[in-house]
């Protein structure tokens, strides 16, 4: 059997604590691998290598540490397709979904290509008599990202790729569930040409997770997680004079308003909804159908389409969904559906039965559907991570706007409409940090910047676009002025540029 360790100064150790976990494939339900679960010990160890390895990263010109990442990419795309099998295996999503997890990540290397633009600063001539101001961005330090089971591919790259190109070292506690994707993106940085100790992962738990945001030689870190854990991070970190960004969890509507073409709504909700088993911070859990009429014409399209839902193994490319991450989590999941049914919700589409021919020890779940679900139900209120979609019918468009405006999570929602007036109406007022216009999973480009409101994030920068490199730079400003332009005498009172 196969054992992940760490990557720590351009190569793999073993880890000194003892402890392991157990790696799944999901789609067979077999122990896959261990993982080596870090203590302070072994964090401690990355943090030292990062250390002696930053400040001649720091001092390398971006054009050059730009081209490590150019390198990156060739390589990464050379790979995509063992490294798309290896992710399908460990998380349990299905090829193709895992193909794209990899591809969202490269596009955020491809623009952090653009350091040597994103990092220059400014410049003013002549500011006083004699006088020059100017402002430079400059690397934090040693930084750090804690990142999620769901995409073990594009969240590392989202953290490591903009933080790396503002010369910084990099620690990555990727989740311990699906290591395997992580590690080979650190063996991809070393091969690219990254020095020994610029990309440093230690698999492991709260303890590794705790020791990174406890070491005073950590200036970043970057979560995404739950919000309860979000909240946490946030907190011990900024406790610890650490610049935070932490992201958190979701429970993201999709309006359908009358006008709206309701083959491209069911489209469009299927794919939010259950691709990748729900298991997504922007996946749809809430369809809102405005007023009875398009009700009933939504749910006539859709019920059909879930009850056909293509399950299967996550190596099959005719597959449109494949098993949950864990055991636990799918007894979680349909342990909520459970409790939809025990709340007076309808449950239109039950798949807590699904077995999966020839893999019956896997993770399977059909896709859920409720109907008649109330803001007040726990089904509606939680964030399942799972393939359970709730309808909650608005009777007008007012009502609609309210409820993903009231709801405690602000990550992502959509409205599907024909009517160009109500759709900038709602963009502008509605109160959550991502919409999608038609568009069921408003994922920004890698220009732009991705982060919630409310529960879904805490801090005051985003990830990827030019927040990243704000988030992973200190600004300086200097202002300088030379022997020709100084008066003598002293000066007692407060400079002024007159």
């Amino acid at each position: 059997m196969k054992t992940y360790g760490h990557f720590i100064g351009g190569r793999h150790v073993p880890g000194r604590s003892g402890a392991f976990g157990d790696v799944y494939w999901p789609m067979t339900g077999e122990v896959a691998a261990k993982v080596a679960l870090a203590n302070q010990a072994d964090v401690r160890e990355a943090i030292e290598n990062a250390k002696a390895a930053q400040p001649a990263w720091a001092a390398t010109n971006p054009q050059r540490r730009s081209r490590v990442l150019m390198r990156f990419l060739d390589i990464a795309n050379r790979e995509i397709d063992s490294l798309t099998d290896l992710l399908a295996r460990e998380h349990g999503k299905v090829l193709a979904d895992a193909k794209g997890d990899i591809q969202r990540g490269l596009e955020v290397i491809e623009f952090a290509c653009g350091a040597p633009h994103l990092l220059k600063g400014e410049f003013t001539e002549g500011a006083g008599p004699g006088i020059d101001v100017y402002s430079m961005r400059q690397p934090l330090g040693i930084v750090a990202g804690i990142t999620p089971f769901n995409f073990p591919a594009m969240i590392p790259m989202w953290k490591f790729g903009p933080a790396i190109a503002c010369g910084n070292a990099f620690i990555l506690k990727p989740s311990e569930r699906d290591p395997g994707v992580p590690l080979r993106l650190a063996e991809l940085m070393m091969e690219a040409g990254l020095p020994a100790g610029i990309l440093n992962v230690v698999n492991g738990g709260k303890e590794a997770v705790d020791a990174l945001l406890d070491d005073p030689d950590v200036s970043g870190i970057g979560f995404v997680g739950s919000s309860d854990i979000a909240q946490y991070v946030y907190g011990r970190g900024a406790a610890h004079g650490k610049r935070v960004h932490a992201f958190g969890g979701a429970k993201n509507h999709m309006i359908v308003m009358p006008d709206a073409d309701m083959n491209q709504a069911v489209d469009a909700i299927m794919g939010a909804a259950y691709g990748s088993a729900g298991e997504r911070c922007m996946a749809i859990s809430v369809a809102v159908p405005v007023g009875p009429v398009a009700a009933e014409k939504f749910l006539d399209k859709l019920v059909p389409r879930v009850e056909s839902l293509k399950i299967g193994p996550s190596t099959d490319a005719q597959a449109d969904m494949g098993p949950l991450v864990t055991r636990a989590h799918m007894e979680k999941v349909r342990g909520y559906v459970d409790r939809g049914v025990e709340e007076g919700a309808k449950l239109l589409v039950d798949g807590r039965n699904f077995k999966m021919q020839g893999y019956e020890d896997g993770f399977y779940l059909g896709g859920c559907l409720f109907d008649e679900v109330t803001p007040d139900m726990d089904i509606y209120k939680a964030e399942i991570f799972g393939p359970v979609l709730s309808v909650v019918r608005a009777h007008d468009y007012d009502e609609a706007l309210r409820l993903p405006s009231e709801n405690e999570y602000g990550n992502g929602v959509a409205i599907f409409t024909r009517d160009g007036d109500a759709a900038r109406d709602f963009a502008s007022k509605v109160n959550v940090g991502m919409v999608g216009v038609n568009v069921p999973l408003p994922v920004p480009l890698a220009y732009y910047t991705f982060g919630g409101w409310k529960r879904s994030g805490f801090g005051d920068l985003n990830q990827h676009g030019p927040d990243a490199f704000k988030f992973y730079t200190k600004m300086k400003t200097v202002t300088a002025r030379w022997p020709s332009g100084v008066k003598e005498g002293a000066q007692f009172s407060m400079p002024t540029m007159d």
